[in-house]
């Protein structure tokens, strides 16, 4: 159940994410407020981050399928679109949904040399079974950043390189266990970027719903704002950063809260 604040459009302390509605319509709807929602409705763009949301989703939802992985996000995009009872409240304009496809690298492990193809791995064929039930979902709006292969890297995993340091390790005992793939997706934020900025200056939409728990929106998050657009982030009960919290509209979490302290993955190639 989803807390309502004391007044549309306030925004809970920073300590409490999740629990305000986002402004621009109310939960105690009178009859006067019902015929303005009829004749200005509210049109809602939903803009998902997936590599915060899969991780999220794993400690909410725990290991899923990509096809019911894919569903739920969809479904938790939607009940956005609800006011606490769920009842619709708000018409949706599209929903997006941002991530980079599987790595394609092919290599060799650094100490073993053993052969290795990223793009047949069991985390490649669940990410492409993710984004492909996507793409057949109503509404639903892909966004593909990449992944430069020319620029994926071996690295010490950190507790690694700390017991070599401290001399708990020593170099000629380091196996492939010990290293990590560094990759890195390129574009995926300056898409949503860019998208956010189109919405504003098309007046496409005049609400923005941000599944995501990334400071570097801010930016965006500003413009629409000053576009006039109600900018409602939800970050899945994460907590978020006070500068993130200053920009926003509204905070609102419609899923259950985690298990667990949520971490973003490091590369966006884990699979839930």
């Amino acid at each position: 159940m989803i807390e309502t604040s004391s007044a549309p459009g306030s925004k809970p302390s920073p300590s409490h994410p999740g629990s305000a509605e986002p402004r621009g319509y109310s939960f105690l709807r009178s009859r006067s407020t019902d015929l303005l929602y009829h004749v200005s409705p509210t049109v809602t763009a939903v803009m998902v981050d997936a590599g915060f949301y899969l991780s999220m989703a794993r400690r909410i939802f725990g290991r899923q399928h990509p096809d019911e992985a894919a569903r739920k996000l969809h479904q938790v995009a939607l009940n956005h679109l609800n006011d606490e009872n769920g009842r619709r409240i708000a018409r949706l304009y599209r929903i997006f949904v941002y991530d980079a496809p599987p790595a394609a690298w092919k290599g060799h492990t650094p100490i073993g040399k053993k052969p290795i193809d990223l793009g047949e791995s069991a985390v490649a064929m669940w990410r492409s079974t993710f984004h492909e039930t996507l793409r057949g979902l109503r509404k639903v709006a892909l966004r593909l950043g990449e992944i430069p292969t020319s620029q994926v890297r071996w690295q010490l995993k950190p507790w690694i390189l700390k017991d070599l340091i401290n001399g708990r390790k020593r170099w000629e005992q380091l196996t492939d266990d010990d290293f990590r793939l560094d990759i890195r997706q390129k574009g995926v934020d300056m898409r949503l970027g860019l998208d956010i900025a189109s919405l504003a200056y098309q007046r496409n939409v005049n609400q923005i719903i941000l599944i995501s728990g990334d400071a570097d929106f801010v930016p965006a998050a500003k413009l629409a704002r000053r576009s006039g657009i109600d900018f409602v982030l939800d970050p899945m009960w994460a907590t978020i950063r006070p500068d993130l919290f200053e920009h926003i509209d509204g905070l609102r979490s419609v899923c259950p809260r985690p298990k667990a302290n949520p971490a973003r993955p490091r590369n966006g190639e884990e699979a839930p």
